[in-house]
């Protein structure tokens, strides 16, 4: 190496702590939430010094960043910034997909007057969608407006208990989730 070059483990420690910065965290708190311990945490936003990252350290860095190995080691930066406030980039195949199969009128004309939130919306959120298009769809009953707000409600639910669950509360959202999830459920006749 002739001291311009970066080792590839260097490269992600980069980008991690620079998606960690999005995020809003400190060294404290991606430790934390990463499951890392300090003096890892500390080289990986000193942009590892020199160091390769270990497999299960990448993991436990994408798990916590919301993203899925692959996503962090493959998409460019720019690619994953915005995904650190819930939204994803503009060209991401899931918003194309949607714009090109919308065929419910109402659907069409959100997409239209609102191009940020639909930005936004992950690959799954855009799949419930086209999946609701037809005459007897939950547009027609409840609006295109209310089913979209729905879902960015369910997203932001879920983003906030992946942070609670890569934390120490993760018992206390269990039990609280089960016991929900049991007052919710129909009894089963016995």
């Amino acid at each position: 190496m002739d001291g311009t070059e970066r080792p590839v483990g260097a490269d992600l420690a980069s980008k991690i702590g620079r998606l960690v910065e999005e995020r809003g965290w400190n060294q404290e708190d991606f430790a934390r939430i990463a499951r890392v311990n300090r003096h890892t945490a500390r080289q990986i936003l000193k942009a590892g010094a020199g160091r390769r990252l270990h497999n299960a350290t990448i993991s436990q860095c994408a798990a916590a960043l919301g993203l899925s190995v692959s996503e962090l080691r493959n998409l460019p930066l720019e690619r994953l910034l915005p995904r650190m406030h819930g939204r994803f980039h503009p060209d991401d195949a899931s918003l194309q997909t949607l714009l090109e199969r919308a065929t419910q009128p109402d659907l069409l004309a959100w997409l239209q007057r609102n191009p940020e939130r639909a930005a936004q919306l992950r690959a799954d959120e855009a799949a419930e969608l086209l999946s609701m298009q037809g005459p007897s769809s939950p547009f027609a009953t409840l609006g295109v407006d209310q089913m979209i707000d729905r879902i960015e409600r369910r997203r932001k639910l879920i983003d906030q208990i992946r942070v609670v669950a890569a934390s120490e509360y993760l018992p206390m959202v269990e039990v609280f989730m089960g016991l929900l999830c049991e007052k919710l459920q129909p009894k089963k006749l016995g």
